[in-house]
């Protein structure tokens, strides 16, 4: 029987048992304390995490535009020959593979008659009080460890507010993990299509849930189905390859992305130089509070805090195992940085710590991490460390004092110091604990206007004088328009290379995409392959600068900006037009 059914989205995250360092002792996390929780996390502790997901970048203006219109998304088509895991059009009144979040979600889950995408019947989400309430979905009930499957929904609020699929898991330290897969907006029906969701033995407490706004959330055609097996194109030439003698060729991942086959062929293939751990290493991720307070209650020292590696494990283990070297992104930045790391007492609700304070917790927490980091991985070659993320706005200047529920500009380590002056901390006790052969790294994007490469440019002589930095990290999260309205052009790339070249700093190329206009498909795909092809031969251009050119993903679908489709391969696993462009550099020279 084929029925329209509307999709999901992207979806998948891995976690095992990991290390937690704290005082300078590491003792191993064991599985039974590993709590089992339920879906009732406060609102605070999902925003910490789940609001931050994304790199802080500033977009073509046309990312933040809706890609409705006045009709129904497409909806996704499943057929006979498909392994249906799971369907639920809710004509039987059948409900009960859904739940609320928990004791502190107010939703109300019931049948509606008043919207349907197909049929008469959907499943609605009603009474919601905070943003955050919403329908969840069990995956690791129904879906089986290591094998990838894809989630469809179709999806539409009351009052057309934008919608997100977000995605819940603990891992093996007893942690809860929050992550914002994808928003959509629209008039109608939304279709979130083909999600690839995967998960290991040591995950658990899997859910999938759709949240945002207050309205009632309506959801029909929800479906899981087994993911077919897709091969790549192994005649291509390999990128990493072509490239070897010249830069690493790499790319991020996140644990997901491991039970993909095809994904990770792909990796392997063309992108094996190289490997940035998308999330997992972040402060938000790495920092263990539970941990902390356990010792703070010990010792009464609430200038210590904890790390623990077991979100970012399930990678690093695949790094060590296909000895991949790995770059850290990354140490202090001020996004997906939880708030109690600066607040009296470890408590979110507390004071702010005084910059002394924090100076401490700054030194004890870098400490811990590359410790813990080098104990448990002692044959991975960490390379390069961003030790510093995106400290400086556009004109120059250094970001606002807050949180960013305050604004995208704020930063809570300009709270307490009052200024960037915690750059040069970071830095001095990166130079201290780091291993052996890690180079240093500030990182940001928008690396190419004016105001922002002088202030990264004057940051980096200082920081060069003092011995305490080896190179700059240009994320390069470009935009490729319609072609001739790319930003930046290519000349503006190219004249902040040379000027960062100059500094004799080392460049790392570290986080590479460009999107095409919304709901375009493929129609500027010949623009994009001249725009890669522009940046990348800049980039060759420089290769005595530059050391490294990781891409921000492999994939379109599983790209943080994946409704512009800003990578080389697409969903299926096939090159693009820009993948033949940026071969094409090396091998015409």
């Amino acid at each position: 029987m084929k029925k329209a059914r509307l999709l999901s989205i992207f979806l998948s995250l891995v976690c095992t048992i990991g290390l937690v360092a704290c005082g300078g002792a590491s003792t191993p996390a064991q599985s039974g304390e590993a709590q089992v929780t339920t879906l009732a996390e406060t609102a605070a502790a999902e925003e910490t995490q789940a609001e931050e997901q994304s790199e802080t970048t500033e977009l073509d203006e046309s990312e933040a535009q809706s890609d409705d219109d006045e009709h129904d998304e497409e909806a996704f088509v499943l057929t006979d020959d498909m392994k249906i895991v799971y369907f639920a059009n809710f004509e039987n009144d059948d409900i009960s593979a859904f739940t609320t979040r928990g004791e502190n979600d107010t939703t109300k889950l019931s049948i509606s008659t008043e919207f349907a995408r197909n049929g008469q019947k959907s499943l609605m989400a009603s009474g919601r009080t905070e943003s955050w309430n919403g329908p969840a979905f069990k995956l690791d009930e129904l879906c089986k460890p290591g094998k990838e499957y894809y989630l469809n929904a179709s999806v539409m609020q009351r009052d057309h507010k934008p919608v997100t699929l977000s995605f819940q898991y603990t891992d093996q330290a007893g942690e809860v993990h929050y992550s914002n897969l994808m928003e959509k907006s629209g008039k109608k029906w939304l279709a979130f299509n083909q999600v690839n969701i995967g998960f290991t033995d040591d995950m658990t407490d899997v859910y999938v849930y759709f949240e945002g706004g207050t309205e009632d959330i309506f959801v029909d055609g929800f479906s899981v189905v087994e993911a077919p097996a897709v091969g790549i194109e192994e005649e291509l030439a390999s990128l990493c390859e072509l490239y070897k003698d010249d830069f690493k060729v790499g790319t991020a991942i996140t644990p997901a992305d491991l039970s993909s086959k095809g994904f990770m062929s792909l990796l392997e293939k063309h992108f094996s130089a190289s490997i940035t751990i998308g999330n997992e290493m972040k402060p938000d991720y790495v920092l263990d509070r539970n941990a902390t307070l356990e010792n703070f209650e010990k010792t009464g020292n609430d200038e210590d805090v904890c790390v623990s590696f077991a979100a970012a494990k399930p990678a690093l283990d695949y790094c060590r195992d296909n000895k991949i070297p790995v770059r850290v992104h990354t140490l202090v930045w001020h996004s997906q940085t939880p708030l109690w790391f600066f607040k009296e007492g470890f408590d979110p609700d507390g004071e702010w710590v005084s910059k002394e304070k924090m100076t401490k917790r700054m030194e004890n927490y870098i400490k811990h991490y590359f410790e813990t980091l080098t104990e448990l991985y002692p044959d991975i070659d960490f390379y390069a460390c961003d030790v510093v993320n995106e400290a400086w706005l556009e004109n120059g200047g250094y970001r606002k004092a807050g949180t960013l529920k305050e604004g995208g500009d704020r930063s809570m380590w300009v709270k307490v110091y009052g200024d960037n002056s915690f750059i040069e901390d970071a830095f001095t006790y990166a130079r201290k604990y780091a291993p052996k052969g890690c180079k240093l790294y500030y990182n940001d994007y928008n690396e190419y206007m004016d105001g922002k490469l002088k202030a990264i440019v004057d940051m980096a002589k200082d920081l060069k004088e003092k011995g305490l930095i080896d190179g700059i990290g240009m994320q390069s999260h470009l935009d490729v328009r319609q072609g001739a309205d790319a930003f930046p052009s290519v000349a503006m790339y190219d004249h902040a290379l040379d000027v960062y070249s100059e500094l004799g700093l080392d460049i790392q190329v570290t986080e590479l995409d460009a999107t095409v206009p919304l709901s375009s498909r493929d129609k500027y795909f010949e623009a994009q392959a001249e725009y890669y092809k522009g940046i990348m031969s800049s980039i060759y251009a420089h290769k005595d600068h530059v050391s490294a050119m990781i891409f921000w993903g492999i994939t379109d679908d599983r790209s943080w900006r994946n409704t512009q489709l800003p990578l080389i391969f697409d969903k299926n696993f096939k090159a693009k037009p820009a993948y033949y462009t940026i071969a094409a550099v090396k091998e015409d020279k």
